[in-house]
């Protein structure tokens, strides 16, 4: 696992060793750091199952060294910038591959291994975690309950308590602001709105009531109106952290990396981890819901699913060791690149994320029957 001893490493590990009899590699450049929480990791759970190393994700012969012995490797770091060298020797060495990386930069890196990676016979799953990640799961999840899906909105509320740590991670957030694209699928089509006006209201569970939210494009979610044709508008919106950052330090981050490329991305991921500090209120906690619309049992109807968890670290962590946990037991470990939001078994990973503690709600409501016991029926593609 490189990138182990991060806060979302640490989490990962801890459920693995709860979820798993693997043997885990904590790795990373500072070998004795990794070392340290291989063995608190270990005295803890009262087994010697993890092992610390030292690992450089730019430095091939380094990463040769700590994978030796590996089935599967897990990027848990911020570095896409090394996510080709990391997936070559991953490929080299015959090994399956699986990372939770939020920058798109990874994918054209990726998608041109692609074929190797099929001829081999490797698994590589991209875009593992909470976002990306479970958006286009729950879709699929969602449209398991339909005759026909016609409309489903995904959407996020993130608001830890004590506001967002900065860590190397929240640097790929602030990069992408310079690319960012209002994207909602409508009426046939991926549209881009306007930006000065990209806002939707959605109501959210679990007590966090009525959010401004901006649509966030994912990777996964792009292909979702071709897996499901009667799709009249889909999405995936993320709630803003609070007005100080929302209305006043993200309008400067996004001039800050505008002007300056690259040396403004660490002071402005500085300066919105502590906008998300100062000005927190409660509820605390991240909230992932989708809200659909179509028919059921002949009759228009409506389904709703919301995921809470209070810990976003452990609510990233659970959905990747869902997929590990898939493709382990091969369920979910096909050759070739996939998107992890495409290749999982939703209902299994629900009912894994339950049993990790996520705490799922469900609602399905059906319009009555008409007067002459009539229904509606889905339209043949």
């Amino acid at each position: 696992m490189l990138g182990g001893y991060g806060a979302t490493g640490r989490a990962l590990v801890s459920l693995l060793l709860r979820e798993t009899q693997a043997h885990l590699v904590v790795a990373g450049r500072n070998a004795a750091r990794a070392r340290d929480m291989a063995s608190e990791l270990n005295a803890r759970a009262g087994t010697d199952r993890v092992a610390g190393v030292g690992a450089d994700a730019a430095d091939p012969a380094s990463l040769r060294n700590a994978l030796a012995g590996a089935h599967l490797v897990v990027v848990a770091t911020s570095s896409a910038a090394h996510a080709g060298t990391v997936a070559r020797t991953a490929l080299e060495m015959g090994l399956d591959y699986l990372d939770l990386q939020y920058s798109p930069r990874k994918l054209p890196v990726l998608r041109a291994l692609a074929d190797e990676i099929e001829a081999a016979g490797r698994c590589f799953i991209t875009d593992a975690g909470f976002h990306p990640g479970l958006p286009a799961v729950l879709v699929r999840g969602a449209a398991a309950r339909f005759d026909w899906l016609e409309r489903a909105i995904v959407a996020s509320v993130i608001n830890p308590r004590g506001g967002i740590p900065y860590t190397e991670s929240v640097n790929e957030l602030v990069e992408s602001f310079r690319t960012y694209r209002a994207l909602v699928y409508r009426d046939g089509a991926w549209q881009q709105l306007r930006s000065w006006n990209p806002y939707r209201r959605i109501r959210f569970g679990a007590g966090f009531g009525v959010r401004a939210c901006v649509p966030l494009p994912l990777e996964e979610m792009l292909a979702i109106p071709q897996m499901f044709r009667g799709l009249r508008e889909t999405g995936f919106y993320i709630a803003g952290f609070n007005w100080f950052a929302d209305w006043i330090v993200s309008p400067v981050v996004m001039a800050g990396v505008w002007l300056f490329p690259r040396r403004a991305v660490r002071p402005m991921g500085r300066l919105l981890c502590l906008a998300t500090r100062v000005a927190s209120s409660p509820p605390h906690g991240v909230v992932l819901q989708v809200r659909a619309e179509g028919l059921l049992d002949g009759r228009p109807g409506s389904a709703e699913m919301v995921l809470f968890h209070e810990d976003g670290y452990v609510f990233t962590a659970a959905p990747v060791v869902g997929c590990l946990l898939q493709m382990m037991d091969g369920t979910a470990r096909r050759p070739g690149l996939h998107l992890m939001g495409h290749v999982v078994d939703p209902a299994r990973l629900m009912t894994d994320l339950r049993r990790m503690g996520v705490r799922i709600e469900e609602s399905t409501r059906r319009a009555p029957a008409t007067s002459e016991g009539t229904e509606m029926r889905a339209p043949q593609c």
